[in-house]
């Protein structure tokens, strides 16, 4: 069983992204099940939520403790010790940031880091700092647990039609830039991610 655990802020649709998650898991034939910490979400106010994936029927019902994931939406959250606790050295952190993974290895030593910087997609794309979808594929990409044509649908299910064609693009450019699917990148609608000297993002559509 793999567990994902999300942190971000109210209105970044954090809760949001974690039932995404199970949807496009369930839809590859898997087992799943997503969940928000219990609290009321307030904008701007720190966020939890939950994933599981597996390939047998989930019996767990309690908070994740310890994640084999952690999606940081907002990388001022990485502080808190909500944020950091349970933290092993094989969870893979995936941060929301323009700086490097070298600049967070200070925090996370022994961890694998992938950055992304979800806002720049989001506002390139969506013109909204809204990054569930864009965090979500950065997901995919490194993980390898989700089928991209899988999240595709579930965004599709999920929003209306000229929302969820942008999130699917924002997802793309996301994932492209996390994964080594060239046959899928190939053919996918996205923008392109150039980073200059390891620390600059530039986001082209």
């Amino acid at each position: 069983m793999i567990e994902i655990r999300l942190h971000g802020r109210g209105g970044q649709g954090t809760v949001t992204a974690a039932e995404l998650i199970a949807e496009a898991a369930f839809q590859d034939g898997k087992f799943s099940q997503a969940f928000p910490s219990f609290g009321i979400e307030r904008r701007g106010a720190p966020v939890e939520a939950f994933a599981r994936i597996s390939d047998k029927p989930i019996t767990l019902h309690s908070k994740i403790y310890e994640p084999d994931y952690l999606i940081i939406q907002d990388s001022t959250l990485i502080n808190l010790d909500l944020v950091r606790q349970g933290v092993g050295p094989k969870t893979f952190i995936i941060i929301n940031t323009e700086k490097s993974a070298a600049d967070f290895k200070k925090i996370f030593e022994k961890n694998t880091i992938q950055t992304i910087p979800a806002t720049q997609i989001a506002l390139a794309i969506l013109g909204k700092p809204i990054i569930n979808t864009i965090l979500l594929g950065a997901f995919a990409g490194v993980c390898g647990l989700l089928n991209p044509a899988s999240l595709t649908s579930a965004i599709s299910a999920r929003f209306k039609k000229e929302i969820a064609e942008k999130n699917i693009k924002a997802m793309n450019t996301a994932y492209c830039h996390c994964s080594s699917n060239s046959e899928y990148c190939f053919t996918a609608e996205k923008c392109t991610i150039a980073v200059d000297g390891g620390q600059k993002f530039s986001v082209t559509c």
